[in-house]
């Protein structure tokens, strides 16, 4: 009796996603781990659990006070930004996963690496899945990365690609990408569940018992993270996240995971016709240079990892359309920041954007989301409303809480040190900011209203017509209308109105 109920229970169906490869013994509509909906599959079949046999080892444990404490070498790529996001290198036996949105240019840089490793002396393998070799070589004669060190195979199989490793013996392995690569002994299609995790497992495998680098291209979903099971970014020692927007040259590299150096670094490179390049000097990318100030902008200094990044806010204020909701855009800065930062500059102080449409912005392509350019993005947006420029040569460095307060922010000497390198002379700080170099007139600023009168905006309760831009205040000033009804609509709207406060006991 009990070997008929374990025979039903063995036979009972799982349910496993298809994006991340959660199981479970019933099905639901939605992910327990990625909450994607309709993601789960059904599995018949499952396999017993293996009896694993007791083995003597072959190294005894040892106390963690007797471990050497010598680090993993790093061996350099050739890829300055790269080996500065990796901590110095590749290490004998890592296993990299560099994920983008198609079109980024992971191709462009797995093959840059390649034929840089190839150029020292180092046999490398190029294993590619979605082009044919002519393709590749095109491409390498386009980027100057033919060389003789380069081996190249197109293949689709892991078993061939495995054959090829064994013949080849490479010091670097690329595999891109690992969701075109099946394993004829895993059900499913390539880029399944089941074929990218034993695809992956296999390829890790390979890399820790022959001490290869290995470099795994992968795709991002919709929602920017890694296609495939998360047992995938588990499997590998660094996940390298490849960012950028396709319509400009700036491309961004972050490790999201690094198990041999820092996970706060960002490479920066510049895609063009001729491949890709580093930038070691990125914030000339995200400046205008003009003859004369204009109003509406305002510089900031950001720091992207550890790296300070001076860059540009613009902010455009235009009269709303009417009825509906006013338009808040933002581009390159984060929607929800913008709109603490538009609400803040309503309240505290007083300026009349409650019914315009405001759009913001940054140049470059650069996308910043901390809060320290809060201050340069509600300056910017002072600046456009009054239609008064920023002084030529200031930077706003700071984050804008909810009372109009001007909060401290992180590293500020840095961010200082690097606006001073590009010829900055004056700067907006919150209070308190520590010891700053020489060079910049460094001005404390307390709250949101103090940074306004310190640019000479107007800040306070004012007339419209006097705070907003010409525009604006001439659709103020407008007659409501013609006749006794629109005078007298317009006699209305212009009385005041007293309110009475509200005291704690009234209902």
């Amino acid at each position: 009796m009990a070997t008929k109920a374990t025979a039903t229970r063995r036979d009972r169906p799982t349910f496993g996603c298809t994006e991340c490869g959660w199981q479970t013994s019933r099905w639901v509509g939605r992910c327990g781990e990625c909450q994607a909906w309709g993601t789960l599959e059904e599995r018949r079949g499952a396999a017993p659990a293996a009896q694993v046999q007791v083995r003597q080892a072959a190294r005894p444990a040892v106390p963690i006070t007797e471990v050497p404490a010598a680090e993993a070498p790093h061996r350099p790529t050739g890829v300055p930004e790269l080996d500065r996001v990796l901590g110095g290198g590749l290490v004998e036996g890592a296993a990299v996963l560099l994920a983008g949105e198609p079109g980024v240019g992971k191709s462009t840089l797995a093959l840059e690496v390649a034929a840089e490793a190839a150029r020292g002396g180092v046999r490398t393998l190029y294993v590619t899945g979605e082009e044919s070799a002519a393709q590749v070589r095109l491409r390498a004669e386009r980027v100057g990365a033919l060389t003789p060190g380069l081996y190249l195979a197109a293949e689709t199989d892991l078993g061939v690609v495995l054959g090829h490793v064994e013949q080849v013996r490479p010091r670097l392995l690329v595999v891109d990408s690992v969701q075109t690569i099946s394993a004829g002994e895993t059900d499913g299609v390539a880029g399944g569940v089941a074929q990218v995790r034993a695809v992956s497992a296999t390829l890790v495998g390979v890399a820790k018992r022959w001490a290869i680098p290995t470099i795994l291209v992968g795709h991002v979903t919709k929602d920017g993270t890694v296609a495939g099971p998360r047992v995938m970014e588990h499997l590998v020692d660094v996940v390298l996240s490849f960012e950028g927007d396709r319509h400009t040259r700036l491309r961004m590299v972050r490790a999201v995971k690094n198990r041999f150096g820092p996970t706060e670094e960002v490479g920066c490179f510049d895609l063009g016709a001729d491949g890709i390049a580093s930038l070691p000097d990125p914030s000339g990318l995200f400046l205008n240079r003009r003859d004369r100030p204009v109003s509406g902008t305002c510089v900031t200094v950001a720091l992207e990892g550890r790296r300070p990044l001076v860059a540009e806010t613009q902010a455009l204020v235009a009269p709303g359309a009417g009825a509906g909701t006013p338009r808040r855009t933002a581009s390159g800065l984060d929607g929800s920041r913008l709109a603490l930062v538009l609400a803040v500059l309503q309240q505290r102080a007083q300026l009349p954007i409650g019914l315009a449409d405001v759009f913001a912005a940054t140049v470059g392509g650069v996308r910043l989301t901390e809060p320290a350019v809060d201050l340069a993005v509600a300056v910017a947006i002072a600046s456009a409303v009054t239609d008064r420029p920023v002084p030529a040569g200031t930077v706003a460095v700071g984050e804008v809480g909810l009372a109009g307060e001007v909060r401290r922010v992180p590293d500020v000497r840095q961010r200082l040190a690097e606006a001073v390198r590009l010829g900055f002379r004056r700067a907006l700080v919150p209070p308190d900011p520590g010891p700053v170099p020489d060079g910049i007139e460094v001005v404390e600023v307390g709250d949101l209203g103090s940074a306004l009168l310190a640019l000479g905006m107007t800040a306070g309760r004012q007339s419209r017509r006097d705070t907003a831009p010409a525009h604006v205040a001439a659709r103020a000033a407008r007659p409501t209308g013609s006749g006794p009804r629109g005078r007298a609509r317009g006699r209305r709207g212009s009385r005041p109105v007293h309110l009475r406060p509200i005291s704690p006991n009234s209902p």
